[in-house]
């Protein structure tokens, strides 16, 4: 009984340190749809969650997961919050925009050619993939 008391003691000694020192957030979002304003809602839920988290003293990493229409929102010559993630992307380091490359493919297939992402995107062979992976390691799915 001893043994597990001092184990237990000693378990909630960590706990309280954790604590103390801040938790760890993360958070993968999901955009599939080439629409502005769900875009937007996608960085303005990344923002919200990082102020939030910086003002309680926790940390928090993001990973912004793109496919289908959605990928759009990384197309260098097509994106309608470009300005936006550039700025995000040089204000916090810990923000991911991972873009599906089976939809890249597709999309590179049928313009018969190139379709440069922005220099912020993270190429991932399948967004559904990523998202199964991110969730697997504990991430919380949000899709705005």
């Amino acid at each position: 009984m001893k043994q597990f008391l001092a184990a237990a003691a000693i378990g909630l000694a960590l706990a309280t340190s954790a604590l103390a020192e801040g938790a760890m957030h993360k958070i993968a979002v999901h955009v599939d749809e080439n629409d502005p304003a769900v875009m937007n809602m996608a960085l303005n839920n990344v923002q919200n969650v990082i102020a939030y988290y910086k003002e309680k003293g926790d940390t928090v990493e993001i990973e912004v997961v793109t496919y289908g229409p959605g990928l759009n929102m990384l197309v260098a010559d097509k994106s309608p919050v470009k300005d936006r993630i550039s700025a995000m992307s040089l204000e916090h380091d810990n923000v991911v925009f991972a873009a599906c490359g089976n939809t890249l493919a597709a999309m590179k297939k049928k313009a018969g050619g190139d379709v440069p992402l922005m220099s912020e995107a993270q190429v991932v062979p399948s967004g559904v993939v990523r998202l199964v992976e991110l969730q697997e390691a504990g991430y919380a799915y949000v899709r705005p």
